[in-house]
C-alpha cells in the first residue's frame, strides 16, 4: 500500500470520525485532551495552522496514532 499525506481537512475527518464513534462531544473531547473547546472545532474544521503539540495530545486522546516515514535515501538524520 503506498503512503500519502494527509490534508488538514482529512485529519480534521479522522477526529470527527473517531470523537462521535466514541459518544463523545467536542467539549468532553477538548476537557480529555486538555485543550480548549475552540481548538476542537477548528481542528475538526481542517484549519491549517493547528497546533502540532495540541493536535498530538488531541489524537493520543483519541487513542489513534500518528506515524512519520522519512524518506528512504535521507542521509545523516538520526535514527529513532
Amino acid at each position: 500500500m503506498a503512503r500519502r499525506n494527509l490534508t488538514t481537512a482529512e485529519i480534521g475527518d479522522i477526529v470527527r470520525t473517531t470523537r462521535k464513534a466514541a459518544g463523545l462531544r467536542q467539549d468532553e473531547l477538548a476537557g480529555a485532551a486538555g485543550v480548549g473547546l475552540r481548538f476542537i472545532v477548528d481542528l475538526e474544521a481542517g484549519k491549517p495552522t493547528a497546533q502540532i503539540g495540541k493536535t498530538l495530545q488531541v489524537l493520543a486522546a483519541l487513542g489513534c496514532s500518528l506515524d512519520i516515514t522519512p524518506p528512504p535515501d535521507t542521509k545523516g538524520a538520526r535514527k529513532a
